[in-house]
């Protein structure tokens, strides 16, 4: 089943990624479905979308678990700030988690991963504009834990980042490539449904758009 703004993000996905050289395949658009309701994810569901992401555990236990009995090949991230008391749902329930950012959470996911028996790729989550207010290790600090969850036997499958609000994403999408480059990480995640465009353009693996897919948040999705 078509859905115009599934297909509009594709089709510039497709744009950003042939402008850079690089597969559209390559490109995860992750569905930032947080505050929305299962009437408003299933359109994207039946239109074969099926990557999509949520901010916290408990809202995402409400919605997810039916939807991944009727769709088994959902594949859910963690892209929001995760505490450590959550861990054990978080692995139960996601199949990818953006947010270690502290050595207590790495902690607690290595002890959740064992208990359960399963292994949760991990982004590493960075606070790239040295912002107090927001989650993520400190730029210096991105070897240490890497190391520490490595040696945890985490799975780090690349960073994450949020740049500032209201200013010029690009340099800070620049810099996170190169601490991925510099730290030997593949996958990028960045970008969002105002700047995924000049995300992908500077490597980004993972993108998440939520408002260009299912409409703001104040009005019901169309």
């Amino acid at each position: 089943m078509a859905n115009p703004p599934l297909e509009d993000i594709r089709s510039k996905i497709e744009k950003a990624a042939r402008i850079a050289d690089r597969k559209p395949s390559d490109i995860a658009l992750i569905a930032v479905s947080k505050t929305r309701s299962i009437d408003e994810i299933r359109p994207l569901l039946e239109a074969g979308h099926r990557v999509f992401g949520e901010n916290r555990v408990q809202e995402a236990m409400e919605k997810w678990p039916v939807l991944k009995a009727e769709y088994p090949d959902i594949q859910l991230h963690m892209i929001g700030q995760l505490q450590s008391n959550k861990a054990g749902e978080a692995v139960a329930l996601f199949d990818y988690i953006h947010s270690l950012d502290r050595l207590s959470l790495v902690k607690a996911l290595a002890k959740e991963m064992g208990r359960q028996d399963r292994q949760i790729p991990c982004f590493l989550q960075v606070n790239i504009g040295e912002e107090s207010q927001k989650g993520g290790c400190d730029i210096k600090a991105v070897p240490e834990m890497l190391a520490q969850a490595r040696t945890a036997g985490i799975t780090v499958a690349g960073l994450m980042a949020v740049p500032p609000d209201n200013v010029n994403p690009v340099p800070y999408f620049a810099l996170l490539a190169k601490l991925a480059r510099d730290n030997g990480l593949d996958e990028l995640s960045m970008g969002m449904s105002g700047d995924f465009d000049k995300a992908i353009k500077l490597g980004a693996t993972h993108i998440r758009v939520g408002t260009a897919l299912f409409g703001p948040r104040d009005t019901p999705a169309a």
